[in-house]
């Protein structure tokens, strides 16, 4: 057994086609299934259930990669500890972030950049559940969203929260004169309008979803999307208003838009930064989160 078949193993895992997870591995897909039927063949176990196509994991399958992912993570950090001895901290750092949250990432990432210039980050948008999850099997080295607090105690994460400063209608005066002046929002006048809103599957639209169903209000939707900038484009051109959490958006990005705040309780889960626990967090992780806990401790520059 070697390290490039358990790094193999994590990235079919991950990409779930061999095809894939060969191009992942930087192999010809037969160099990549020969090396992972040689480790079932080294530890005597089936590990993939294969038809024509890959077709998941056996339950053994199951067990051996939570030991894979756990190896390669610490391998992957052992190397980023070398390199950053030898050349400073430097790397490319996996980020899991929620679509809507209450920091706009780019401005952190900015912040963080001025002491570690030599950082660079891959950031994948991920449901709160797949967040978690992520963070759990050591797809993402650091994790920014919506968590349980006694999640994050069980699991003995280290978390640095983030300040909940409320939500926001977004809106156009142009299209919606009617929505402007300083006063906060109730849920029935927010319920009046016409609504760009995340899709129900994330949880900022859950509780969004919940507030307003407690009221008996019903939402109109006109535009349901994944994509933020899809319903930033769409408030812009008037086609409605977007709900959003403060301080998720840098205000100098859309100028023209105004902002009402709403009258709504605070979320049940606790907005954070997330890694690993002491000792198991890759020093990359480490790094980058104990400059996030100092840089939010003086309070983040606004700088829009």
């Amino acid at each position: 057994m070697d390290i490039k078949q358990l790094i193999y193993l994590c990235n079919l895992e991950r990409e779930r086609h061999f095809g894939r997870a060969a191009e992942a591995s930087f192999v010809s897909q037969p160099t990549l299934s020969m090396r992972l039927k040689n480790l079932e063949r080294e530890l005597g176990l089936g590990l993939i259930n294969r038809s024509n196509n890959f077709a998941g994991f056996t339950a053994e399958g199951e067990r051996v990669l939570v030991w894979a992912r756990e190896i390669v993570s610490v391998y992957q950090g052992l190397k980023l500890e070398v390199e950053s001895l030898k050349h400073g901290v430097n790397g490319t750092l996996r980020i899991g972030v929620v679509p809507q949250c209450s920091i706009p990432l780019p401005l952190m990432l900015k912040a963080i950049s001025a002491r570690y210039p030599q950082l660079d980050y891959r950031v994948a948008v991920l449901s709160a559940d797949q967040l978690l999850e992520a963070l759990n099997s050591h797809t993402v080295d650091v994790g920014i969203g919506f968590f349980e607090r006694v999640t994050l105690r069980e699991l003995h994460f280290q978390a640095e929260s983030l300040q909940d400063n409320g939500v926001e209608l977004l809106f156009h005066p142009q299209y919606f004169p009617q929505l402007q002046g300083d006063a906060p929002l109730t849920l029935d006048e927010a319920a009046g309008q016409p609504l760009c809103l995340a899709e129900p599957t994330r949880y900022f639209r859950r509780y969004i979803d919940s507030h307003f169903r407690a009221a008996d209000l019903t939402l109109r939707v006109v535009l349901e999307t994944a994509s933020i900038f899809q319903l930033l484009q769409a408030v812009q051109v008037g086609l409605g208003c977007l709900i959003s959490p403060v301080g998720h958006l840098l205000p100098t990005m859309t100028p023209e838009l105004q902002r009402r705040k709403l009258l709504i309780e605070p979320m049940s889960r606790h907005a954070a930064v997330v890694i690993a626990e002491p000792g198991r967090a890759t020093p990359l992780a480490q790094h980058f989160f104990d400059e996030v806990r100092s840089w939010l401790s003086d309070g983040p520059a606004p700088q829009w």
